[in-house]
């Protein structure tokens, strides 16, 4: 039986109408309530410890006010790195597209707080004392217990948050990028020193230790297990290895890849793996890279462009490679449905989990159409499996090759120059808004898709992405 059929025939799992909140969401409602309550605690904890009764003085402001910026950078800090932990259930409630915005959003919210932590209790300590702040900055630094690692800590942290910005992240490569970025691992266990020698907040009570303790050992735990620990018993289990490398054209290849109980692996078409192919140079730099096949319990396929040194890689890679993976990751997934009828909008290279979820998601002759667009029809990949899944299950494909009008925001070909997006849209898929809408291409098309669309009536909860981007 092919891969078409099966999936054409495996029921549909996705949630009726009515059904009470699934673990997924509730998960999500959960890990929500447990940040906000976080956060309050932390405040409490700061109240318990006199910090509103020191705000009448100069000195005792700046002082107080650095202990709770401190305390809040602390808590924000370790939220942080618990979004880093790659905790399955987490990542699937909120998708790895959700989680790098509120990841950012959160580190720099940290950083800013742990910047004035710094310069207020420097400064109220330089007020309690009558001394200079550079003196009490020396002081601070050379004499307190654990403040030599801390400022190293801090330091890690400063260049993470540099490397982080926008303007930095075009300029570093993906992989020197996630290198730089796992520095911030080291600026939390350096941290952590100073905080329970130093730290009257954290040791104050025996509730603020509990929590204390409490909360860097769920954000160790977790990086251990999540990060380490599953990643190394599925790569154990599961024992991945070549198959065979199939040029696509173009610059783009498929690895296909066997191993072991692969039906064991819990995965389905729309997810991504960081890969790593034990094999040249650079073999320990983990690239993402997407399905483009639904997984059959046998096999697994991903096809990548030449875009840099990771994917350039992957033609040159020989049968019995032994190849190591960390996930499954996202929700770009069939999962996330409300109805029955699907559209899904792909430009170049994002064909790859859109092919794998057309293949796998159960919808009826009729309920799926595909737009894709691509340079020039040399560059539309699959052309041949997409019209044998159309011919197979009905699926209407509307193929958009020809380069972009640029003096228009705008994602089709320049043949559609003369209507505005939502026009087109309406005309060829005049049922638009009772469908379910999966996007994937590079984050400006992707943008401007989204927002046609909803020009067009779909509403925002029925419109589905995850932007690869870093």
């Amino acid at each position: 039986m092919s891969m078409t059929t099966q999936a054409f025939r495996r029921p549909d799992r996705r949630p009726s109408p009515g059904r009470p909140l699934s673990a997924r969401e509730w998960w999500r409602d959960v890990s929500g309530l447990a940040v906000w309550l976080s956060v309050l605690f932390v405040v409490a904890l700061w109240v318990a410890g006199r910090g509103l009764q020191q705000l009448g003085t100069l000195a005792g402001l700046l002082t107080s006010t650095g202990r709770l910026t401190g305390l809040l950078s602390a808590d924000l800090l370790l939220l942080m790195v618990l979004m880093m932990a790659r905790i399955p259930w987490v990542e699937r409630s909120y998708g790895q597209d959700e989680l790098a915005r509120r990841h950012r959003l959160v580190g720099f919210s940290s950083f800013t707080l742990m910047c004035v932590h710094v310069v207020f209790i420097s400064l109220g300590y330089a007020a309690t004392d009558r001394t200079g702040l550079v003196s009490e900055v020396w002081d601070l630094v050379t004499t307190y217990p654990g403040m030599l690692l801390a400022t190293a800590g801090t330091a890690a942290l400063v260049m993470v948050a540099a490397t982080s910005m926008k303007a930095a992240r075009r300029r570093l490569r993906y992989e020197s990028w996630h290198l730089l970025h796992l520095y911030a691992y080291a600026g939390v266990g350096l941290a952590l020193p100073h905080q329970l020698w130093t730290g009257a907040d954290f040791t104050s009570s025996p509730v603020a230790t509990v929590f204390w303790w409490s909360v860097y050992s769920a954000a160790a735990g977790a990086i251990l297990l999540f990060r380490f620990g599953l990643p190394l018993w599925r790569n154990a289990y599961h024992r991945l290895v070549v198959d065979h490398v199939v040029p696509e054209g173009g610059g783009v290849v498929s690895v296909h890849l066997r191993g072991r109980h692969l039906d064991r692996l819990p995965v389905v078409a729309g997810q991504f793996f960081v890969w790593r192919f034990l094999h040249g140079p650079g073999w320990t730099r983990g690239n993402p890279f997407s399905l483009s096949a639904a997984p059959d319990g046998r096999r697994l396929r991903i096809t990548a462009k030449d875009l840099g040194e990771g994917s350039r890689r992957l033609a040159t890679l020989p049968v019995g490679a032994r190849v190591l993976f960390e996930g499954p990751y996202g929700r770009l997934t069939g999962s996330v449905r409300s109805g029955r009828k699907i559209a899904l909008f792909a430009s170049g290279i994002g064909i790859t989990p859109l092919r794998a979820l057309l293949e796998e998601m159960v919808y009826r002759p009729g309920e799926a159409v595909l737009l894709y667009r691509a340079s020039t029809p040399a560059h539309l990949l699959f052309r041949r499996e997409l019209d044998a899944i159309a011919a197979h299950r009905g699926v209407r494909i509307l193929y958009l090759p020809g380069h972009r009008d640029r003096n228009r925001p705008s994602w089709l070909p320049a043949g559609y120059a003369g209507a505005p997006d939502e026009t087109v849209l309406r005309h060829v898929v005049p049922d638009l808004p009772e469908h379910d809408v999966f996007v994937c291409g590079p984050d400006a098309w992707t943008g401007t898709v989204i927002a046609s669309v909803r020009r067009a009536g779909v509403p925002a909860g029925r419109i589905h992405s995850e932007r690869f981007g870093w």
